[in-house]
């Protein structure tokens, strides 16, 4: 005979299974609050960290950079990248051009490849340098120069006396105002007569320098740096803590590379892209948002920051 087979007993939940619920229970009612407090403080203390696109004021494109200055004269016609090409770029905001130098009394030819990409918006990586493009495509890095300091014009800068003492004060403690706008060359820039304010202490720019080595024994050097939100940087890995600073609410950065062949040092190299910046600057810095009045809330007409006003002017001279 068998026996009837065990029926279970319906019981109410356990001590430790009412102990387990009013855990959990505790445990989302927390994780609520601490939600609730990090959005309250994000907005408390003004944090951004979703950033938004932003152009500059003058609507200036890449392209529209200056065929010519005082020493230099484009070779050759801008590069146009394929539309492949363009997607893995990321911007269509970009220019390639070379430059060479005008003739000089000691005859030495001088030619640079000038590239430069505009992003904005939701930066995450910055994948396009020499040192992964270059290697890409197949050539080696020879040598690692490192940063080396572009050792630029200052006759024509001026201290900026109308940039506002807190924006000074954020990003140059000492209060020594290192903020400088120059004047741009009237015969050869578009907006002739427009004064353009330059990137933060410009006297630090530096360039990042390498040597490569192409399959076919050949070597040349290439080096960049960075234009974020208002101020450089020379490392790829350096733009994101550049511009996405938690208090902005916006986001650029400008990649500015230069390529030269037949050129015996990446110092060299840093001679010939000082030189060149040292007439195209301004007319570059004009191709970006002017990061003083983006601080200070009067561009663009959406600026969480705005407070009323104009755009804060540069001093003439």
């Amino acid at each position: 005979m068998t026996s009837n087979p065990t029926v279970p007993q319906t019981a109410g939940p356990s001590g430790r299974t009412r102990g387990t619920l009013a855990a959990l229970a505790l445990a989302t009612g927390l994780m609520l609050l601490a939600a609730a407090s990090v959005s309250a403080a994000i907005s408390y203390f003004k944090i951004y960290l979703q950033k938004r696109s932003i152009q500059p004021e003058t609507s200036l494109k890449l392209l529209s950079l200056p065929r010519e200055t005082l020493s230099w004269i484009q070779e050759g016609t801008d590069h146009i990248e394929s539309a492949e090409t363009l997607e893995v770029l990321g911007t269509e905001n970009y220019l390639t051009r070379t430059y060479r130098r005008k003739p000089r009394p000691d005859g030495k030819e001088l030619r640079v490849s000038f590239h430069a990409a505009y992003y904005t918006g939701m930066i995450d990586t910055v994948p396009h340098v020499p040192d992964r493009c270059f290697v890409g495509a197949g050539m080696e890095i020879g040598e690692v120069v490192g940063d080396i300091p572009l050792k630029l014009d200052q006759t024509l800068w001026a201290k900026d006396d109308l940039v506002p003492d807190d924006i000074v004060a954020r990003h140059d403690p000492a209060g020594t105002g290192r903020v400088f706008f120059t004047q741009r060359s009237f015969d050869y820039s578009q907006l002739k007569g427009l004064n353009a304010r330059l990137p933060r202490s410009p006297s630090d720019i530096r360039l990042r320098t390498m040597k490569f080595l192409q399959p076919g024994g050949e070597s040349f050097y290439s080096g960049y740096f960075f234009v974020a939100n208002g101020g450089t940087v020379s490392r790829a890995e350096g733009v994101r803590l550049l511009a996405f600073n938690l208090d902005d609410y916006y986001a650029y950065y400008l990649k500015l590379q230069f390529t030269g062949s037949g050129m015996a040092s990446g110092d060299e190299l840093a001679d010939a892209a000082t030189q060149l910046l040292n007439e195209m600057l301004p007319d570059i810095m004009l191709c970006v948002p002017d990061w003083v009045n983006v601080e200070a809330g009067t561009y663009p007409a959406d600026n969480p920051a705005r407070t009323g006003g104009g755009p804060v002017g540069t001093k003439s001279e």
